[in-house]
């Protein structure tokens, strides 16, 4: 399953600008998320829910109440939700 979600408010998790990646350490799709960024050269905050329930009510936010991971926040407020590696490339 994969959406885009769009502009919305900054994350208030990343008030530096960066990317903001909210996903689990258990999450295949979240671990091709985070090397993607990694072989890109692009900087991100990686915020994993299972050991910050703040972050667990901002997913269930953005995602109509559903939990899914990763779930992606652009700086100008824009989400991926479980995005393909090509939707991933092409947002970046």
């Amino acid at each position: 399953m994969s959406s885009t979600i769009g502009p919305s408010a900054p994350s208030p998790a990343s008030p530096d600008g960066l990317i903001t990646i909210y996903g689990t350490t258990t999450c295949s799709e979240c671990h091709l998320a985070r090397r993607i960024f990694d072989q890109q050269g692009v900087q991100y905050d990686f915020i994993d829910i299972d050991s910050d329930p703040s972050a667990v009510d901002e997913v269930l936010k953005r995602n109509r109440g559903r939990r899914s991971v990763p779930t992606i926040v652009f700086p100008d407020g824009s989400v991926l939700v479980e995005p393909s590696r090509r939707e991933l490339l092409a947002a970046l």
